[in-house]
């Protein structure tokens, strides 16, 4: 953490704070954009599939115009393809599929406990990495937040349940995906952009042989929904990347992962003023304890990350709303910290809504 607060001091604040706002407000728009599709008849797989399609689309152009290589290693391929379908497939379709019963504020909230989830994974899977108390303090009080929103003490309306378990497998998928990059696809210089190509191309190309089987024949919604879409995809999931591409350059991982507290805001102040969507007390403090929570997990540590395998960057340039780069809000960060960080590829992305 030291690392991140002497970059603060030494970048000066308006080289890059805008763009992290602007990723901010992208990423918290995202659910809103997720809602008008699915409320204008796109399905969640086909919702899922677009916002794939044209991230791979700016995602590419992005490769092309700065003529970033391949990696020639098949075993990263075959670690971007299940990165793809974990971080990207199966938790986009998800939660279109949450958003069909619960509203876009509701969704943004569940959204914001991927670092929960994520930590979780990182605990079961990484060996090096040991629980403590307040890591543990923090999952049990990011649970008591999901327990508030839920309004578990009158029981819970059955849609507002059932959209949630939606939503929170979604966050455990992502969960499990970043715990996977950091595992397999976190070291190395292959281009953290050509390798977010390849994992969302790999999920564009799933969804484009499993949507007609999961929701028949695309329904096009109109040309506001599917604007809709591609706003969702080209901007959500290309421009917002590139543009937290250069604060993780300016002022590294940990401190660009911090736009997952900003994330449920937007999606509140979207949902509620575009959308006349209400926004409970007990989301807000449900949605307070789970940040929280989040906080209450980044505990700093500075062991190597286990698992690393050379010649891969990091992928997870995708649309979740929390932080992969530091791996569950914790401070072992995957790349150097910033002063050391002269070049763009090959660093950790926050997951995206």
């Amino acid at each position: 953490m030291a690392s991140s607060v002497n970059a603060l001091s030494a970048v000066p604040a308006k080289s890059w704070v805008p763009q992290f706002v602007i990723c901010s407000m992208i990423w918290g728009s995202g659910f809103a954009l997720i809602k008008i599709g699915v409320e204008a008849g796109i399905e969640p797989g086909w919702v899922a599939f677009w916002r794939c399609f044209f991230g791979a689309l700016v995602l590419w152009g992005l490769v092309l115009v700065r003529r970033l290589g391949m990696p020639r290693d098949l075993r990263v391929w075959g670690h971007a393809l299940v990165v793809g379908t974990v971080l990207n497939a199966f938790p986009f379709t998800l939660f279109a599929w949450g958003e069909q019963y619960i509203d876009s504020v509701t969704a943004g909230v569940w959204n914001s406990t991927i670092p929960l989830f994520t930590l979780v994974w990182v605990l079961v899977m990484l060996p090096d990495e040991k629980p403590n108390l307040r890591r543990l303090l923090g999952i049990a009080t990011g649970l008591c937040g999901a327990l508030v929103v839920l309004g578990v003490w009158s029981g819970g309306q059955s849609s507002l349940m059932k959209g949630s378990v939606i939503c929170l497998v979604a966050t455990a998928s992502y969960g499990l995906g970043y715990t996977y990059t950091r595992r397999y696809l976190s070291g190395g210089d292959i281009p953290a952009i050509t390798l977010t190509a390849i994992q969302v191309s790999w999920a564009a190309l799933e969804l484009a042989l499993v949507a007609p089987l999961l929701s028949g024949a695309p329904h096009w919604g109109g040309k506001g929904p599917m604007a809709a879409m591609v706003v969702l995809g080209a901007v959500g999931t290309g421009l917002a990347y590139m543009w937290n591409l250069s604060v993780i350059r300016a002022v590294g991982s940990t401190v660009a992962s911090t736009v997952a507290y900003l994330t449920p805001l937007w999606a509140a102040i979207v949902g509620v003023f575009f959308l006349n969507e209400s926004l409970g007390w007990n989301t807000v403090v449900g949605a307070l304890l789970i940040v929280s929570g989040v906080l209450l997990t980044r505990t700093a540590s500075s062991r190597p990350v286990a698992g690393n395998k050379p010649g891969a960057g990091a992928g997870a340039g995708t649309e979740a709303g929390t932080e992969a780069g530091t791996e569950a809000g914790t401070e072992a960060e995957a790349v150097p910290p910033p002063a050391e960080e002269k070049r763009e590829e090959g660093t950790v992305q926050p997951a995206r809504p």
